[in-house]
């Protein structure tokens, strides 16, 4: 007999959603736990993984221009003009930062609560136009394109790591597959107009922590 899923309830309770998408994918706590193990593994290179990231976004002006934005919770001085603006400018250190603490919340997260499924929320909404004075306003083929990029970037930490046996391996690079369509699915709500947010409450949020801008 089919599970009943209730739309209204997919489209209004990230709880729901993600309870949802879990069971669709698979995802359960052994997932969790093989990310939580390969966090000492991936945490030495992080740094050159959020580095190469921004290297390759730097590599198509349309991504580029992102970066003239001045971000939510950045003070700092911000280039006008693409050949002002460098990998060593602190407006991509704050960003550099941003994705390191971002991945190594995810990997060393235990509890998938309520707040931490908000974080994952607030990443995705804030690179929409609906997170207020937070709002990037990236068009989505560049997240999904980026998204798919720093899953490989990950993937190929994992796979040149020799203290991994098979089957671990083979199990994490599920659990690293599955987070990311999750993710992304957390990024594609926010802009489908189907989505029913909490929006004052959300700005509260995004005002009082550090979501990662990508």
């Amino acid at each position: 007999m089919s599970e009943h899923i209730d739309e209204t309830r997919l489209n209004a309770d990230l709880r729901y959603r993600f309870d949802y998408l879990s069971k669709f994918l698979n995802f359960t706590s052994d997932d969790i736990a093989l990310l939580n193990a390969f966090a000492p593994i991936l945490f030495p290179r992080i740094p050159v993984i959020a580095d190469t990231v921004y290297r390759k976004l730097f590599s198509f002006d349309i991504t580029k221009h992102y970066f003239l934005i001045n971000n939510e919770g950045f003070e700092g001085f911000v280039p006008k003009k693409h050949g002002n603006l460098t990998l060593e400018s602190a407006q991509m250190t704050f960003r550099k930062d941003m994705l390191s603490m971002y991945l190594k919340r995810v990997l060393t997260q235990r509890d998938w609560n309520d707040t931490f499924l908000q974080y994952l929320s607030q990443v995705g909404r804030m690179h929409t136009n609906k997170a207020g004075s937070a709002s990037i306003n990236v068009d989505y083929i560049h997240i999904n394109a980026l998204l798919g990029y720093l899953e490989h970037l990950l993937i190929e930490v994992l796979w040149s790591s020799d203290t991994l046996d098979e089957k671990t391996r083979h199990g994490t690079v599920m659990a690293i597959n599955k987070f990311f369509w999750i993710q992304n699915d957390f990024f594609t709500m926010h802009y489908l107009t189907v989505w029913k947010d909490d929006s004052a409450g959300n700005d509260t949020l995004v005002k009082k922590s550090k979501y990662c801008c990508l």
